[in-house]
């Protein structure tokens, strides 16, 4: 009997041009990524020369990620109408012209100039490169390994931040933790127009002044008051702000659910894998920056460590998701998907529960130990980015793209303004009745005074309770994408 001959399966496998465009996807997500952070570091420096009054030296830090966080909706409409590689490259170019012109900026106008630039910069990249991984890799098990080390290089990102702010620092101004960039970003122009392929939806939503307004000013009314209320508290323009957003939002939203073409498929939602990663994204961003941000305090104020020691001290979270994330597709393959997403966000909270239960005063090689598995649990990531961007059809890759970045902008002002407003509840608690105004206000302006062993120590209590908090958020987060994912749920099934 004559055997009948099987029709092969089409080989999905990318070719090593598509690893090569990946590298410059990775190094400029690296690169925007570390300079969310390392401002941090120059901050004290830049004050102490432009002298910004406290409203200007809060937009300068609060400028980049308000206008990176309002235009990403509509410039990753536009990536998927004009071209996502076009819209890509001219962020790199924005992004380095930016930063060059922080070389001339003398004045904290002119500063927040720059910070509005690198926005607008950031906004363009970010999800144009979530959107080539998904042209440059057809395949699910190899995107979901791209999305893996993608993921992995915004760890390193964030790590790498203030160990690079602060040894450009011990060295040179304030001007180098901007100028950095410059040089990067021009490696990334003419790696992308020579390894990057074009690349545009076939049926991109419709962009409209309206959409583009409702979208820009209920994101960023949002952002701002959720912001304004981890620093002063429930105060009335804030709520008022944080209200007034959301019915922008709400009322994009809206317009979007009537159009057949939307700037935003928001109907992805309907969709519980795709919500299972988005809901990884939110709760893995809003308790890793919560994380970040208390940490690199108490190092600073209570074990009285520089920046750049500080930095170092924090690596174990970029080296747990730089060791992890590559391995996260193949045992997903292995053990399922929800596995692995649930295994990841319980280790995340068994980290942060590791900070809560140590002892006081806390040892650093206990937190070394809770940072590198909180950074472990942060390696499956890449599959959750694989859940939002495999659920979504090709033509709506932007819009599942802009929905990732947006969990994860609005985690990270959650997880410092929630969280660090919690921090902050737990410091004031913990101190003499007594306390001074600044030494209450916050432990730097303890030091030196007579409550300053009091305000150290409740600071460490607020430490472990930031700890707490995050891995209670980690653990029903968990539960919820259990519930959610199916249990059959394969990589290779990912793509609709």
């Amino acid at each position: 009997m004559t055997a009948v001959a099987q029709p092969r399966r089409p080989d999905t496998r990318a070719p090593r041009a598509a690893w090569a465009g990946l590298a410059v996807l990775a190094a400029s997500l690296l690169v925007v990524v570390m300079d969310m952070t390392i401002l941090n570091v120059a901050l004290p420096d830049l004050t102490a020369d432009l002298r910004p009054t406290a409203v200007e030296q809060l937009w300068i830090v609060d400028a980049y990620a308000l206008v990176l966080a309002g235009l990403l909706v509509p410039l990753a409409a536009l990536a998927d109408r004009v071209g996502r590689r076009r819209v890509l490259l001219t962020g790199f170019t924005v992004f380095g012209v930016a930063s060059l012109l922080a070389l001339v900026a003398d004045s904290p106008l002119e500063v927040i100039g720059v910070r509005v630039l690198l926005g607008v910069g950031g906004a363009m990249i970010m999800p144009a490169t979530l959107s080539l991984i998904r042209v440059l890799f057809p395949d699910p098990r190899e995107r979901a390994l791209a999305l893996g080390i993608w993921a992995a290089m915004a760890s390193v990102g964030a790590a790498l931040g203030p160990i690079v702010g602060g040894a450009l620092l011990e060295v040179f101004s304030w001007h180098a933790a901007f100028l950095v960039n410059v040089p990067l970003m021009v490696v990334a122009v003419v790696a992308g127009l020579r390894l990057l392929p074009e690349s545009r939806s076939d049926r991109p939503g419709r962009i409209d002044a309206a959409g583009v307004v409702l979208s820009v000013a209920g994101m960023v009314g949002v952002v701002y008051a959720v912001k304004q209320l981890g620093k002063h508290g429930p105060e009335p323009l804030s709520l008022a702000l944080l209200v007034l957003g959301a019915a922008l939002v709400a009322a994009f939203v809206r317009r979007c659910l009537r159009r057949d073409d939307p700037m935003l498929a928001v109907r992805l939602f309907g969709d519980r894998v795709f919500r299972a990663g988005v809901l990884t994204a939110l709760a893995s961003s809003t308790v890793m920056m919560a994380l970040l941000f208390v940490a690199s305090q108490w190092l600073q104020l209570v074990q009285g460590w520089g920046p750049l020691h500080t930095g170092v001290a924090l690596l174990p979270l970029a080296v747990g998701g730089l060791v992890g994330s590559p391995f996260a597709p193949a045992v997903a393959a292995r053990i399922g998907v929800r596995t692995v997403l649930v295994a990841g966000l319980v280790a995340t909270a068994a980290g942060l529960a590791t900070v809560a239960l140590l002892p006081h005063p806390m040892p650093y090689a206990g937190l070394a130990v809770a940072f590198l598995v909180v950074g472990l649990g942060t390696a499956a990531l890449g599959v959750g980015s694989a859940l939002i961007m495999g659920r979504a059809p090709s033509h709506q890759a932007g819009s599942a793209a802009a929905l990732e970045e947006m969990s994860y902008e609005v985690g990270g002002v959650l997880g410092v303004a929630v969280l660090g407003s919690i921090a902050g509840v737990v410091y004031r608690a913990g101190l003499p009745g007594s306390t001074p105004g600044d030494a209450a206000e916050s432990v730097a302006g303890a030091l030196g005074t007579p409550v300053a062993s009091a305000a150290t120590d409740a600071f460490t209590e607020a430490f472990a309770a930031v700890g707490l908090v995050g891995a209670v958020l980690a653990a029903v987060a968990a539960v919820v994408v259990w519930r959610w994912i199916p249990r059959d749920l394969d990589l290779a099934d990912l793509d609709h």
